[in-house]
């Protein structure tokens, strides 16, 4: 049986290993980014360049994306010669992005009035499980268009799950993400009051790491705190999109969070303070820094 044509757009450090692993699977690629350097890696590895995203999905069996925001993503849709304008009848568009679950079902049903599926599937780990096609996929949508694809997210990743409705895996992960983003930022301004209150650092770890605080995010920031090595990956600034996607989450469910919103006010604020490449755990050094 032959394997699907898959379209690719977004060849960032995830993406980019995607498809490098997708080739590698023998996978037919066209791909398309702003990245001209990273066009032509896939190129040199066999794949085709396309010129926009209409063109990418007429010759496409499975679009998939790797996009850092909603708003990327519907431009890509919904442009004149975007998806929307060029995906076939029976094609399946993949989201592999962090992205809000209303814009995701808004895009779902719009497929499906031209007889396409959508499967939303974020992803957890690093670049590196990408390449290998070990990576944790959160996938959701109905049952019939997971099936269409199942098999190539078992080429991407080692745990794929099955979350339901279309949307559920954006909503998983922006859950996930806000436990995660939240705890480090508690834990960075822990060792932060340690610092401003004369109390070692590495003493507060070890006695915190042996109660039920002790967890891989306060590793990271003890990695950070009190090593100086920031090694957990993910930036101020995606923790920080995150974080405003998941509150304008829960206010589309009709609630609110006031956990979050403290979380997502000190990201914010490290953001403007210049320090949004750096990784999550260095919000230490705005703790700190931070005055009344």
């Amino acid at each position: 049986m032959s394997k699907p044509v898959i379209g690719f757009i977004g060849l960032g450090l995830m993406g980019g290993n995607m498809v490098e692993n997708l080739q590698k699977r023998g996978y037919e690629l066209n791909v398309m980014d702003l990245s001209k350097e990273a066009v032509a890696a896939c190129v040199a590895r066999g794949a085709k360049e396309v010129t926009s995203a209409k063109e990418l999905a007429e010759s496409s069996d499975i679009v998939m994306l790797c996009l850092t925001t909603s708003a990327v993503v519907e431009k890509l849709v919904y442009a004149d010669n975007g998806i929307l304008a060029g995906i076939k009848e029976g094609a399946v568009l993949v989201d592999f992005g962090t992205s809000i679950p209303a814009s995701t079902r808004k895009i779902g049903a719009d497929l499906a009035k031209k007889g396409a599926g959508m499967i939303d599937a974020p992803l957890g780990r690093t670049p590196a499980h990408a390449k290998d096609g070990l990576l944790n996929i959160m996938a959701s949508g109905d049952t019939d268009t997971f099936n269409k694809v199942k098999s190539v997210l078992e080429d991407q990743g080692e745990n794929v799950f099955h979350l339901g409705a279309l949307g559920a895996g954006h909503t998983t992960k922006l859950i996930n993400n806000f436990m995660g983003m939240t705890t480090v930022c508690a834990m960075s301004q822990a060792f932060a009051v340690a610092e401003l209150a004369g109390v070692d650092r590495q003493q507060l770890f070890d006695i915190m790491s042996t109660g039920p605080s002790n967890s891989p995010f306060m590793q990271f920031c003890k990695n950070y705190a009190v090593d100086n090595v920031s090694d957990l990956g993910f930036s101020i600034a995606n923790a920080n999109k995150d974080l405003g996607y998941f509150l304008q989450m829960v206010s589309d469910l009709g609630t609110e969070s006031k956990i979050a919103e403290g979380s997502s006010a000190n990201l914010q604020a490290a953001f403007d303070a210049g320090m949004g490449n750096g990784n999550v755990p260095e919000i230490f050094d705005y703790f700190k820094k931070l005055e009344k």
